[in-house]
C-alpha cells in the first residue's frame, strides 16, 4: 500500500491540490484537501487552537504545523501538508511581509515546518509556494 497524504491550504487556495491531481493516478495516494482561508475554518476543520492564532497569527510556523497535523488526522492520511502565508498585494507588515509563507509536513511521529520569502505578484507567490511544497514533499515521501 502506498503512503497517503492530504493538504491544508490557505494562501494558495487549492493550487497544491491542482498540482497533485494533475498526475494520473493521484487518487491512489492523495485523499483530498481543505482550503482553510479563514481562521474559523482553520479552527473548526483543522483543529488549529485559538491560543495559537492569538499568540502567533494565521501566518506562522505554529499555525502551519497545527494545520498539517490537523488535516492528516481529519482525513486519516499518513502525511499532512499545509501552506499558510501572505500572497499580497496587501496584508503584509514589516514583521510579516508580502511573500512570507510557511509550509509544514506532518506524519504520525513528527511535524516540521519551513519558512519562505517569495517575491513577485500574488499569483507568482502562490504558485511558488505550491511548487515548493510539492518539491519538499517529493523529497520526504
Amino acid at each position: 500500500m502506498s503512503t497517503t497524504f492530504a493538504t491544508a491550504e490557505s494562501c494558495t487556495g487549492g493550487l497544491l491540490g491542482v498540482l497533485l491531481t494533475d498526475r494520473p493516478g493521484a487518487s491512489r495516494y492523495y485523499l483530498g484537501g481543505v482550503i482553510a482561508y479563514q481562521n474559523r475554518i482553520k479552527q473548526t476543520l483543522l483543529g488549529v487552537q485559538t491560543i495559537t492564532l492569538k499568540a502567533y497569527g494565521a501566518v506562522s510556523a505554529e499555525t502551519a504545523l497545527e494545520m498539517a497535523s490537523g488535516v492528516r488526522k481529519k482525513l486519516r492520511a499518513d502525511i499532512g501538508i499545509s501552506i499558510t502565508g501572505i500572497a499580497g498585494p496587501s496584508g503584509g507588515t514589516k514583521k510579516k511581509p508580502v511573500g512570507l509563507v510557511y509550509i509544514a509536513l506532518a506524519n504520525v511521529k513528527k511535524a516540521q515546518c519551513k519558512r519562505f520569502l517569495f517575491s513577485g505578484n500574488r499569483l507568482q507567490i502562490r504558485t511558488q509556494a505550491a511548487k515548493k511544497a510539492l518539491a519538499w514533499f517529493k523529497t520526504t515521501a
